[in-house]
């Protein structure tokens, strides 16, 4: 932490947990494997800890940073590789911004914002080339889950269509100030080079796949009725990719999910005038 900053206080509303253990930002840059020149975007650069070391890589670092002291504390340092964003990541318009791509998103997330951050790079997915990214154990364990187990859901299907990821280090409380009451995880993601399951209509597919795990307990059919989906189409869904009615949507492989998003269009189900799921 820089002197000019030590006095900060974190800020819970901005879900400030700052990054204090050197050896845990190594293994983060070690995963992002950059080159000299390398375009890095890092979320909630806070002190600047991680900055430090990306900027030492010799990465061209484009920060977003929501609290007002810390964004003018690093603008303050003049540095010509490092550009600052003040404001709200999610509101941000990332293309406007992020002109040179392929990017490397490295980031110490604010946990409050990390799943919404996530549904965000998906949708801007050809602008980033990796991702290295600090999430709750929690949220970890779901975006790593396999089908059928409790973790395994949406942000596990989302996810592992387009990416394949993989745990870096777990990070215990203690290595951030203030400590969080939960453990951390860094995970790797890298894009596939073609998705798991070919999808013709994202939105389509990613309303599905909520509605399947909104009501986790159900049968997948009925589920699906729940979630406002017409039953003639679901049945015409379900027989026509061989699934059961009695299935649970938490066994489905990511494949499966897919291809009843598809058949349900096939079935005279207007994928472009899905249910209210939320």
């Amino acid at each position: 932490m820089s002197d000019e900053v030590k006095g900060h206080r974190p800020r819970k509303r901005f879900g400030q947990n700052f990054l204090r253990a050197p050896h845990v930002v190594e293994q983060i840059l070690a995963a992002a494997e950059l080159s000299p020149g390398a375009q890095v975007v890092e979320i909630g650069p806070g002190p600047g800890a991680l900055t430090d070391r990306l900027l030492a890589a010799g990465a061209e670092v484009t920060a977003f940073e929501v609290d007002r002291d810390l964004a003018a504390a690093l603008e303050r340092r003049g540095d010509a590789h490092l550009a600052v964003h003040l404001g709200d990541v999610l509101k941000a318009d990332w293309p406007a911004l992020l002109v040179r791509p392929p990017y490397r998103l490295v980031a110490n997330l604010p946990y409050n914002i990390s799943s919404q951050v996530l549904f965000k790079i998906l949708d801007h997915r050809p602008l980033f080339s990796r991702l290295v990214l600090m999430f709750q154990k929690e949220v970890g364990e779901r975006l790593l889950a396999a089908p059928a187990t409790r973790d395994y859901g949406i942000l596990s299907v989302l996810v592992q269509n387009w990416y394949e990821v993989a745990r870096v280090v777990k990070v215990p409380p203690g290595c951030f100030f203030p400590p969080p009451k939960v453990e951390s995880v860094v995970l790797r993601f890298d894009p596939r080079p073609q998705p798991l399951a070919p999808v013709a209509d994202e939105a389509a597919f990613r309303r599905l796949v909520k509605a399947v795990f909104a009501q986790r307990r159900k049968t997948l059919r009925n589920g699906l009725l729940g979630a406002g989906y017409d039953a003639a189409a679901v049945d015409r869904a379900l027989a026509a990719v061989g699934l059961p009615a009695a299935v649970r949507g938490e066994t489905l492989s990511i494949r499966a999910l897919a291809a009843l998003a598809a058949a349900l269009g096939a079935a005279g189900f207007p994928l472009d005038s899905p249910p209210d799921v939320g």
